[in-house]
């Protein structure tokens, strides 16, 4: 197990030519490949640089990228303009989507026993892990995931072999997967790269995955507080240890630590990024060790139109709505609906200030009832982004004009915010 490229700092920032030396070099270390599979992201992470170095991948290999698979988990499949938005000169007949309720196959499960010891008996379950069957049977010689490793609600550290095990995972390893973190603690997840799921999937490429010819490019990027953005590093190996050196760095550049908490945090959701409650909480996962108790949370999200990207587990938002880990943990034992998908149950929690702190959802495209029947406050998009001129405002604390003081934070996707609470 081999790290071939490794560089990285807070104070680094690597270039698109940066990338492709590294990728260059690579190549170089790994020997020839003639069939290539590339899983990159899909738009929801869009500033991983994952789509440049996919063309580049592509520019470098030519026809030997046979498939290109954007990890979509349980998102929507990526439309024609987000493709060329992401990866500029790349064919769209190289894409292929992932169906993550039909085209899967399980590779192996993780025994109950190794799940109960690593969530410390939270979880007593066997795990499925899942991929999609062209990982398995498409004969490649070269499956290069392409990503980037920042704080995550779910698993800690998002990337590495998430990307394989929830990016092309099946229902059952998905919805599995993001309930039992959930009844871990979000709280206890955030920002962390040795969490119980992390070791889990861990378990699962070392057992399962022996065959399987993976690579791993690892992006750490660091948003300034006016909005710019530096690539701080970039690892690229087959191993955990590439995962952990780029998870040090991201713990490093993404997570701010605030001397104290803001009674009023206000998020914004870029229009090119979120259409969805799903991907939109974000800035309620991201921010909820930050807020002080009793305070509140205001996200701006013009786009936003609907909650969840799959049509059963947006209907099942619409029927729970947003509640405490204690309400949904009941939902799930009287309810068939919900105990049959787990993710929307473990969405349902994190996406839960639990009663600590307010939500008031600028949603461009629900309407006020929509809003407040799933638990959130409604807020008139137009005036808040008035109010909130999202040009005007670096990431940090500001002065509202009632003359309260708030908290701005342009993505909240690209970091973590703690404070004393």
């Amino acid at each position: 197990m081999t790290t071939y490229y490794a560089r990285g700092s807070e104070t680094t920032s690597l270039t698109n030519e940066d990338l492709r030396a590294a990728i260059v070099d690579t190549f170089a270390k790994i020997g020839e490949r003639n069939k290539v599979l590339l899983l990159p992201p899909d738009q929801t992470r869009m500033f991983s640089r994952a789509g440049e170095m996919t063309a580049i991948c592509y520019e470098l290999l030519g026809d030997k990228v046979k498939d290109i698979m954007p990890a979509l988990g349980t998102h929507s499949p990526m439309k024609p303009g987000q493709l060329d938005h992401m990866f500029p000169g790349v064919p769209h007949e190289l894409f292929r989507p992932h169906r993550w309720r039909d085209d899967v196959v399980t590779l192996g499960e993780v025994p109950a026993e190794f799940v109960s010891e690593v969530t410390e008996g939270v979880y007593t379950s066997a795990w499925k892990a899942q991929v999609n069957k062209l990982l398995r049977d498409g004969g490649h010689d070269l499956i290069f995931s392409l990503g980037q490793v920042v704080p995550h609600e779910v698993i800690g550290m998002a990337n590495y072999n998430k990307n394989v095990f929830v990016g092309t995972g099946g229902v059952e390893g998905i919805n599995e997967s993001h309930y039992l973190s959930a009844i871990c603690g979000i709280e206890q997840t955030l920002g962390r790269a040795d969490t119980p799921l992390r070791k889990i999937l861990n378990y699962a490429q070392d057992h399962f995955c022996k065959d399987m010819p993976l690579l791993y490019a690892l992006t750490v990027v660091q948003q300034m507080p006016d909005g710019t953005l530096h690539t701080r590093g970039l690892y690229i190996g087959d191993d955990h240890e590439t995962f952990f050196q780029a998870a040090d760095l991201a713990y490093q550049v993404n997570i701010t630590h605030l001397d104290r908490a803001p009674q009023h945090v206000v998020a914004y959701l870029d229009p090119s990024e979120f259409k969805s409650t799903w991907l939109g909480n974000k800035s309620i996962y991201r921010t909820r060790l930050a807020i002080a108790t009793g305070g509140k949370l205001t996200v701006l999200g013009p786009a936003v139109e609907e909650f969840g990207e799959d049509a059963q587990i947006d209907k099942l938002i619409r029927k729970y709505g947003y509640r405490t880990k204690e309400e949904v943990v009941k939902l799930v034992a009287e309810n068939e609906d919900l105990a049959a998908n787990p993710s929307a149950a473990a969405h349902l929690v994190h996406g839960s200030p639990e009663n600590r702190f307010r939500v008031i959802y600028g949603a461009g495209k629900l309407s006020a009832e929509e809003v407040e029947s799933v638990g959130y406050e409604y807020g008139d998009v137009n005036e808040l982004m008035k109010r909130y001129d999202v040009s005007k405002l670096d990431d940090g604390f500001h002065m509202d004009t009632d003359g309260t003081e708030f908290y701005f934070i342009r993505n909240p996707a690209l970091g973590l915010w703690q404070a004393p609470i």
